[in-house]
């Protein structure tokens, strides 16, 4: 039975124009306002003649800067305050959105209108709650960085420019001193190019054509120039992102292996929620999660829980929780969550996709043996919000069976050839700080091994979690520059479903008994189960 609704709390009310707000984690994001943001919008008479028009002179973005990934020094007991007020600036991009989205008379006779009634009084909010912030971490004894006042105001521009604008050294997070080496792929991926698309398509080409039988989005994409044929891209089989996601096992070292059977979402466990960056948090993700493994984990499942509840894992010792944002194929059809906050009301829509397999494997170190991972050790590995924030935690790989081998891409979306599938392969962060099974922006405690498997800063090697899905994907078209029947990743709206922002987590909650079983197993070079 899916657990689509929870009685521990009410449904978030928002309005259906609310199709294309973007509600960024951690208070910072792009909202992407799209003059015919809602299909469900009365006086719609004449909409994709008019169109063109509204991209021309009303399509706007509100970038505001991430707050939670900067802060990475908060004292735990400040953490649940926290983020309650990471949820308030969520709340307050929503309603900036719905504001530029009801205003659309206003700013076209005003030029200084979205700065003067939306921008400016947001700023005003924002600083606000920085300051609760600030006052939550202080009244515990903690440090506060007094520069992240400056978080508070956010930037307008038109959505014809690069939205992905990247924020890149922004995104210093993760703490992991080799994720700056390959600060770089925010430049050469940029998704610049794309967000040009992104921009285009939002007042024409998308609403129209998509609109018109392909699961259109609202405008926030995927575009065609997210999607390529993989038999002509040349060969590239690198897994991660930079120096992200890499494989940690090898020839040497610890070479076992640990795999766990858990299932592909059969019983559609989908929720909304992300219990490690927002905990008490309705709707924290924004988008849609597939869910295997525990089958208790929503925002405000507490460690005790997760730890009794039941899984779909073949072995009853695993109790870990495993989820991933799902995927969706857009081609005209709506699915249960069509008017639902994360879903429909926030552009995630279309047919959910069931993968056709999900492999989960633990594997070993190849410059030693690994410890035990600890109970309730949470990892997200990827960005939700990588098309934003740029790549300093991106951590993605699309491709194709039969071409795993030969081709993994990071920015686009594969055309497989008929009788091939989707692939979507996600190498965890292995190395751990050994001692905390968290940190306040959910990176710093765990990091990527190096490319020659070590582990940086006296951080120890823990198994490496290595998920494989594969989906039966039918192969979007390419017709005149749009994409038809395309499949994207939920993602939050202004991130515009860009394959970059693929992402996974984690929570380890495997028996004391079986996580021992798994260590030695690995270290012994065997292949357990």
């Amino acid at each position: 039975m899916g657990r689509n609704t929870r009685k521990r709390r009410s449904s978030m009310a928002t309005k259906a124009i609310a199709a294309s707000a973007a509600l960024a984690l951690g208070g910072g994001g792009l909202i992407w306002a799209n003059f015919y943001a809602s299909a469900h919008e009365s006086n719609n008479n004449g909409w994709s003649q008019n169109q063109t028009k509204a991209a021309a002179a009303q399509v706007a973005t509100i970038s505001c800067p991430d707050v939670g990934q900067k802060l990475t020094n908060v004292p735990q007991n400040a953490r649940q305050g926290v983020a309650t007020e990471l949820a308030n600036l969520d709340k307050q991009i929503t309603e900036a959105y719905a504001r530029l989205a009801s205003t659309r008379q206003a700013q076209a006779g005003d030029s200084g209108f979205v700065q003067n009634a939306i921008v400016g009084p947001l700023k005003e909010k924002r600083a606000a709650t920085i300051d609760r912030i600030r006052i939550d971490i202080q009244r515990v004894g903690g440090q506060f960085n007094t520069s992240l006042s400056q978080l508070a105001a956010c930037t307008t521009q038109n959505a014809q420019t690069n939205a992905g604008q990247n924020n890149g050294g922004q995104q210093q997070n993760g703490g992991q001193q080799q994720n700056g080496g390959q600060q770089q792929n925010g430049g050469q991926q940029n998704n610049g190019g794309q967000q040009q698309n992104g921009g285009q398509q939002n007042g024409g080409q998308q609403n129209g054509g998509q609109q018109q039988g392909n699961g259109g989005q609202g405008g926030n994409g995927p575009v065609a120039a997210d999607f390529v044929d993989i038999t002509k891209v040349q060969g590239n089989a690198q897994l991660g992102v930079g120096q992200n996601g890499l494989p940690a096992n090898g020839n040497s070292g610890s070479r076992g292996t640990f795999t766990t059977k858990c299932g592909t979402n059969a019983n559609k466990n989908h929720n909304t929620d992300n219990v490690i960056v927002a905990p008490g948090v309705a709707n924290g993700a924004h988008h849609l999660h597939d869910y295997v493994g525990n089958q208790n984990n929503d925002a405000f499942a507490s460690d005790q829980e997760l730890a009794g509840a039941s899984t779909t894992c073949q072995n009853q010792g695993d109790k870990s929780s495993y989820f991933w944002p799902v995927l969706r194929l857009q081609n005209g059809t709506q699915d249960f969550d069509q008017n639902a906050d994360g879903g429909g009301k926030e552009g995630n829509v279309g047919k959910i996709l069931q993968a056709s397999q999900a492999q989960i494997k633990f594997v070993g170190n190849k410059k030693g043996n690994v410890v035990a991972m600890p109970t309730a050790l949470r990892i997200i590995t990827g960005d939700a919000k990588a098309f934003v924030n740029g790549n300093a935690n991106a951590n993605v790989n699309w491709s194709c069976t039969g071409f795993e081998n030969k081709v993994q891409l990071h920015d686009k979306y594969p055309i497989c050839p008929q009788g091939s599938q989707v692939v979507r392969t996600t190498d965890f962060q292995s190395c751990w700080d050994g001692q905390n099974i968290d940190s306040a922006n959910h990176r710093t405690h765990v990091s990527f091994v190096q490319a020659d498997g070590t582990c940086a800063n006296g951080f120890k090697a823990i198994p490496q979690l290595q998920v494989r899905l594969v989906y039966n994907v039918p192969a979007p078209k390419l017709q005149n520059g749009t994409v038809v029947n395309p499949y994207a990743v939920d993602t939050f709206p202004e991130n515009l479903h860009k394959p970059i922002t693929d992402h996974n987590d984690f929570i380890n909650f495997f028996s004391q008994n079986t996580m021992n079983k798994m260590v030695n197993c690995i270290n012994t070079g065997k292949n357990c189960q």
